[in-house]
């Protein structure tokens, strides 16, 4: 397994390298994952992505590296002491740097002859296929596929040149992962709505959930969606409603900032009881916060958003293939209950790739209800599961009616208040249904452990990676358990877990421990102690092992 950065300033270019240099990778059988770290400005600054790639499965990014690609001396600056021993630095030969590790080529000057200086980085995108002995067999697709027609010709002949310019220095590893997908965080959600039956997504453009509306939007012909960018995040979630109330599939997306000015929408979801799906792709906050950095501070705030006291379901993504199934998974449950479903994402997930297994689309279908008449209709019916008849208006004989003010069964204004406690009680009772629907947190590790490690969403890579170092030399003393699903709380497997260990620590990208929390809340369960990370870079499996061993020797 090998680890490269790619770095420099904002306008170098680094985006496609590194979107190249993964398919190639890719393409040669390896499993691939890239992170992304780039600053919130156009040009200038410091940004880098990390490709790690090899022949086993890869879920998260690591601290150590075998190359560095630098468009600039900054990159070089900031991370010549992450590189292993036997690793490269590789620059332009105009850079004044020396030593064993450096590899200088005239990516400036080769690209300044081929007449566009912009194609520096597929010169050294060749250079890093020849280091470590893949080939260029699918470069012409790749480049095809990347690329606008006008550069195809001038990029092959840069990734040729950069091929030629080095000799091989490691031994090639190519998994079976070929016929795999490549896909972003947000991309695979927005192929999981699209799976879903999504026929209507609106959104305000915010950091970093703009990548989902972008997708949906370069296939909303393909899959006849209606893709609407609205003026700010209000409009965009009662534009969500609005679709949904008319009988369409709807999702709207945003960041925490966004989210907040949803809030009050959020609620009139729940009282007309209009099944909506929500996205908020978090990041560093308050207010405009770190933009273009991840964390996982927003959780205590979508599980109260808005006043008053209705059922909703929050649901952390924890990988790419999560991405996509709890996404269809979501605005099912939406449907059924006639609910909002909040999905939590992040920047990390987000915007990273990875390598994944080709979707299984078996038995995804439209789960409609169909109402069966009964004489008169009664849109909020009180029934034993608080699951009201739905129709759409327009297309039944019925009024249908909805209202943001407390109401009767009819949808009529009430000021009553026996009608009100019906009304509360009629609505929580779908908290019943959907505690059967929850799914327990994943549990990874050996049955024997004695520290328990807890996490949820994105931090489901780098925990799994970090209980497979611990356990290599500790003999399975670790395990970990992940959450996807966390409101309602699943509580059945972590107090099972939790009674047989003698440490549980929580892991998580905030500064509060909000999923410790929430598990003191509704179990009365205390960790032991937490591992926080909250300065807007994902932590690894690197950082969870440094932590526990440092914990150890106290």
């Amino acid at each position: 397994m090998y680890n490269l950065l790619i770095g420099g300033a904002a306008g170098q270019g680094v985006d496609t390298i590194v979107e190249i240099l993964e398919k190639l990778l890719k393409k040669s059988g390896n499993c691939v994952f890239t992170a992304r770290d780039f600053m919130s400005r156009v040009r200038g600054g410091h940004n880098f992505s990390t490709i790690r790639f090899g022949n086993e499965m890869i879920q998260s990014h690591s601290n150590k590296l075998d190359g560095i690609i630098a468009l600039n001396e900054e990159t070089i600056q900031f991370h010549k002491d992450r590189v292993s021993a036997g690793g490269f630095i590789m620059c332009d030969s105009k850079i004044s740097l020396e030593g064993p590790g450096i590899i200088k080529i005239d990516m400036e000057k080769a690209s300044k002859e081929l007449g566009n200086p912009h194609v520096a980085g597929t010169i050294a995108a060749g250079a890093v296929m020849k280091l470590f002995g893949q080939s260029l067999k699918d470069s012409d697709e790749v480049i095809e596929n990347s690329l606008n027609e006008k550069y195809w010709k001038i990029n092959k002949e840069a990734l040729k040149i950069g091929f030629d310019s080095v000799e091989k220095r490691f031994d090639a590893v190519k998994g079976d992962f070929k016929d795999w997908m490549l896909l972003s965080g947000s991309q695979a959600l927005a192929l999981g709505s699209i799976a879903a039956g999504l026929r209507f997504y609106s959104a305000y453009p915010m950091s970093p959930s703009t990548p989902i509306m972008v997708y949906l939007a370069s296939k909303s012909k393909e899959a006849n969606i209606v893709v609407e960018q609205a003026e700010d995040e209000i409009a965009a979630i009662n534009m969500a409603l609005g679709a949904s109330f008319a009988g369409a599939r709807a999702m709207t997306g945003t960041s925490g900032g966004g989210f907040s000015l949803m809030v009050e929408a959020l609620g009139f979801s729940g009282i007309a009881e209009i099944p909506l799906v929500i996205v908020d792709v978090q990041r560093p906050g308050p207010a405009t916060g770190l933009p273009t950095r991840t964390e996982q501070s927003d959780l205590k705030f979508v599980i109260s958003a808005s006043q008053g006291e209705f059922p909703r379901m929050v649901i952390a993504l924890r990988n790419h293939r999560d991405s996509f199934y709890q996404t269809i998974r979501a605005f099912h449950l939406a449907e059924k209950y006639q609910i909002p479903v909040i999905i939590l994402s992040d920047q990390y997930l987000g915007d990273s790739s990875a390598t994944v297994e080709p979707f299984d689309l078996e038995g995804i279908k439209e789960e409609t209800e169909t109402y069966k008449d009964k004489g008169e209709y009664l849109r909020y019916r009180l029934t034993e599961n608080g699951v009201s008849p739905r129709l759409i208006p327009g297309k039944t004989k019925h009024l249908v009616s909805s209202d943001s003010d407390e109401h009767d069964e009819h949808g009529r204004i009430t000021e009553s208040a026996e009608v009100r406690v019906q009304m509360v009680d009629k609505r929580m009772k779908k908290l019943d249904g959907l505690a059967k629907e929850l799914q327990e947190p994943e549990f990874i590790g050996d049955k024997s452990f004695k520290t328990l490690l807890v996490g949820w969403g994105s931090t489901y890579g780098p925990l799994a990676e970090a209980v497979r170092i611990l356990n290599s030399s500790k003999k399975n003393q670790y395990a970990a358990l992940i959450f996807g699903d966390i409101y309602p709380l699943p509580q059945k497997t972590l107090l099972d877990k939790a009674k047989k260990a003698e440490r549980i620590i929580n892991v998580e990208q905030n500064a509060t421990g909000q999923l410790a929390a929430l598990i003191r809340e509704q179990t009365g369960l205390v960790f032991d102690s937490a591992i926080l990370k909250y300065d807007g870079r994902q932590m690894t499996s690197e950082d969870i092992v440094a932590r526990i061993e440092s914990e150890a020797k106290k």
